[in-house]
């Protein structure tokens, strides 16, 4: 079983999952972002999740600056979590899910839609290149180490791979 952390990793991928890759963590996200949920107990009753688990993701999206913790209510006291830039940001990598669990996890026709609110067209994700535009094929794709990439990893890296 894979452990909360992944030191050894020099990848943003990595870090990314210590923040929001256990499972239901995309899920609130995704209740958050195109759904407007913001209430505990809408997160609870949409998604049918444990309520400790629910507590714990909430209280890490918090910790990590992906949601804000709001009271809305002091008899009784009740909270309201709303995402911050950070957990917007994410947005574009649950489209990115959807598109691919709708061609290689559904069965038939995709489930969900995005549109865009202001003229109703489709949304949709993609890799673009800065220079040439779209690129569709992921073979036209190479990870090189970056301007984060630790001295030390790059010495003791093999020639041929960097991730």
């Amino acid at each position: 079983m894979l452990g909360k952390t992944y030191e050894s990793q020099v990848c943003s991928i990595a870090r990314a999952l210590e923040l929001v890759g256990e499972r239901w963590s995309l899920l609130i996200i995704r209740d958050a972002v195109f759904a407007g949920v913001t209430r505990y107990n809408d997160f609870q009753h949409n998604l049918g999740i444990a309520t400790n688990i629910l507590k714990a993701r909430l209280d890490a999206f918090v910790a990590a600056g992906i949601m804000d913790r709001r009271q809305y209510s002091e008899q009784p006291e009740l909270y309201e979590y709303l995402l911050t830039d950070k957990g917007r940001d994410l947005a574009p990598a649950l489209i990115a899910l959807t598109q691919w669990g709708d061609r290689w996890a559904t069965r038939g026709r995709p489930p969900i839609l995005y549109s865009h609110t202001v003229c109703g067209a489709g949304i949709t994700h993609q890799t673009v290149c800065a220079s040439c535009g779209p690129v569709h094929d992921p073979a036209e794709v190479r990870a090189q180490p970056g301007p984060g990439m630790p001295a030390e990893y790059l010495e003791n890296r093999r020639p041929r791979r960097t991730i």
